[in-house]
């Protein structure tokens, strides 16, 4: 049992995976869906301080390398991009209500890793940046858990 809730929390740090592969890949094992639920987050939120503190910098030094730099210009043009959509949308006060949403809703290129890519190149403030994604977190795993229990249920999956 112990190994299943490890792989989940596993799971749940890989960038692009997340929750919300963790969450599903719990339910398809049979696990308690609260206690998983918590797991994920935990193993979704760990990676989160050091997004915002480390890879801003650690991009932006990886630019100009000769063997690595299209794969770090390719990342660091993402959290710009990201970064930028969610000020545009969200305007001036909506900050916070945006990184929630935009990590919340489960669909590619969202989550974790990109909210708080983009929160650092916004300049949002550390607890700012840390309580919006972690809002965000456990709505998209609210989101993936009743998706994947309505198909176990539904589909006999």
């Amino acid at each position: 049992m112990f190994k299943k809730y490890l792989f989940c929390f596993l799971v749940s740090m890989v960038p692009f995976i997340e929750l919300r592969g963790g969450v599903p890949i719990a339910v398809g094992m049979g696990l308690n869906y609260f206690t998983a639920l918590g797991i994920c987050v935990i193993g979704n939120m760990l990676p989160v301080p050091i997004i915002y503190l480390f890879a801003r910098k650690v991009l932006i030094w990886g630019c100009d390398k000769k063997y690595i730099g299209k794969f770090f210009t390719s990342f660091y043009e993402k959290g710009e991009r990201g970064g930028h959509k969610l000020k545009k949308k969200a305007g001036r006060g909506g900050l916070f209500l945006a990184l929630i949403l935009f990590v919340g809703i489960p669909i590619p290129g969202t989550g974790a890793w990109t909210g708080t890519l983009a929160a650092s190149f916004l300049d949002m403030g550390f607890k700012s940046t840390i309580s919006a994604v972690c809002l965000g977190v456990i709505m998209a795993g609210i989101i993936m858990g009743v998706v994947s229990l309505t198909g176990v249920h539904v589909f006999g999956l």
